[in-house]
């Protein structure tokens, strides 16, 4: 089976899964959690590098006061978990987005997660938080203009390559393969630069239930695509 290098995730589904077991949204939100950590674990045994997940977007936070409020809650303790999972993996964890958003505690946390495993380098674990894609462009077409302001930078430089530096996940490819579950067929205003070239994979099965087997069908279904660059076959 030839593994995408890098695999993003679109973790959809968390409240629906929670609804039809009669259980609030909340308790979907820490399943859908727990199998986040099982599924870092499987994308390392499956070989592959880069692993990039929508977890809280922009927009997330017009949702109810008490989901949002239990939302920060799941992630400071996840924050903390994720140092375990990054050390048993030896993966390097990058959060992107504007976390200037969060209280000082999460924003604390995100920095000690990523300085505690950026030396690590078996898997490279990317989670979107406060993060919208058009708002990524416009943070980063701001610094861009102010380094060209400044003369750190000209206009002359201006290409692909030098827009993906100022983007969020700068140094890190371009997913091969996005999914999202729960049977929604939309980006969400995720990666939208990055996913210029990506193969779509959507699936019904709701983010809690989608384990290690549904990986490899997405995988599977990535191997049989036929992809073409500019009229040429890959590979």
């Amino acid at each position: 089976m030839n593994v995408p290098d890098h695999v993003a995730i679109i973790l959809d589904g968390n409240g629906r899964w929670a609804k039809a077991k009669g259980m609030p949204r909340t308790y979907g939100h820490m399943k859908g959690c727990a199998n986040l950590e099982s599924i870092c674990d499987d994308v390392r045994d499956l070989g592959i590098k880069y692993l990039s997940v929508y977890a809280f977007s922009t927009e997330n936070w017009k949702r109810s006061r008490e989901e949002v409020e239990a939302l920060m809650r799941l992630f400071r303790s996840y924050l903390k978990r994720c140092l375990k999972i990054a050390e048993r993996n030896q993966m390097r964890v990058k959060i992107i987005g504007d976390i200037s958003a969060f209280d000082e505690d999460i924003q604390e946390s995100i920095r000690k997660l990523e300085d505690f495993s950026k030396d690590y380098k078996d898997l490279y674990f990317q989670i979107a938080l406060n993060y919208g894609s058009r708002d990524e462009i416009v943070r980063g077409m701001r610094r861009m203009a102010e380094d060209i302001r400044s003369g750190k930078a000209s206009p002359d430089n201006i290409d692909e390559d030098f827009i993906g530096t100022y983007l969020d996940t700068a140094g890190i490819p371009d997913p091969d393969l996005l999914i999202r579950t729960s049977g929604e067929m939309r980006l969400s205003n995720f990666l939208l630069w990055q996913l210029a070239y990506t193969e779509f994979y959507f699936t019904d099965v709701y983010w809690p239930d989608f384990d290690k087997a549904e990986l490899v069908k997405a995988i599977e279904y990535y191997n049989n695509r036929d992809r073409r660059y500019g009229g040429v076959k890959e590979g």
